[in-house]
């Protein structure tokens, strides 16, 4: 009965073991993956401070509730930088829709998910992915929060 449990045993760590070691390749893979795709991206073309600012457009004072139930509400601005004057021309002419999906993302976060550097990150990154497919003559390349007061 020992010997059984011994061989038994035996056979359990050495299926970890092999099993640890797999595990560690693909993520040791994975990451190799992505520090090859990170490597590729090209850098664009660096921008002087006029270019940026003929490239930017600014939301004043987005107000609106926030989700969780607790009456709690935010006023935001923003500056959206844009690749180029034709990109920021057709945000102009999309401003209403795109007023509307900052209202809407907002109103599907929690105060918690809009606190902090890291809330500011999921906010900006949600903003980003949902209003470039709109944009045909460039894209955003960033998105600035210039003002916010979370009560």
């Amino acid at each position: 009965m020992v010997v059984a449990v011994l061989i038994a045993i035996t056979l359990i760590l050495t299926a970890a073991f092999i099993l640890w070691n797999y595990m560690d390749k693909a993520n040791s893979t994975l990451r190799d993956q992505a520090q090859q795709s990170a490597s590729e991206v090209k850098s664009g073309k660096k921008l002087t401070p006029d270019e940026v600012r003929d490239n930017t457009f600014s939301m004043k004072d987005v107000l609106t509730n926030l989700s969780g139930g607790n009456n709690k509400f935010i006023k935001v601005s923003f500056a959206f930088e844009l690749e180029n004057k034709k990109a920021r021309e057709e945000f102009e002419k999309l401003e209403t829709q795109m007023k509307a999906i900052v209202i809407q993302t907002l109103a599907d976060m929690t105060p918690d998910q809009v606190s902090g550097s890291k809330g500011f990150d999921n906010l900006t990154s949600a903003l980003m992915n949902k209003m470039n497919p709109l944009l045909q003559q460039g894209k955003l390349n960033q998105i600035l929060i210039t003002d916010i007061v979370l009560q």
